[in-house]
C-alpha cells in the first residue's frame, strides 16, 4: 500500500507499527483529535476482533506518523 492508498486515520481502524524493534505490534485507533490519536495495543483473535493486551497503556501519536514509512505505522484493517 503507498502512500496515496492509505486511509485517513479514524476510530475502529487497526494500525501496525513497521519499527523493527516492536514487530507486529498492532494498535487500534480509540480516538482522533485534531494533531494526534489514542490508541491502545490489541492482539487479533482467530475471528479478527482486536483483544486489549493486558498491562498496555493507551499512547498518542501525531496524525502525520500513520503512514507506511519505517518509523510510521502501516493500516491493516478495520474492527468487524
Amino acid at each position: 500500500m503507498s502512500d496515496t492508498d492509505t486511509p485517513t486515520p479514524a476510530i475502529g481502524q487497526i494500525w501496525q507499527d513497521n519499527d523493527p524493534r516492536a514487530e507486529g505490534r498492532l494498535l487500534l485507533v480509540e480516538w482522533i483529535g485534531d494533531t494526534h490519536a489514542t490508541v491502545r495495543p490489541v492482539a487479533l483473535t482467530a475471528a479478527d476482533e482486536p483483544v486489549p493486551l493486558p498491562g498496555c497503556r493507551q499512547s498518542r501519536i501525531r496524525l502525520d506518523r500513520f503512514r507506511p514509512t519505517s518509523n510510521g505505522y502501516r493500516y491493516v484493517g478495520t474492527t468487524p
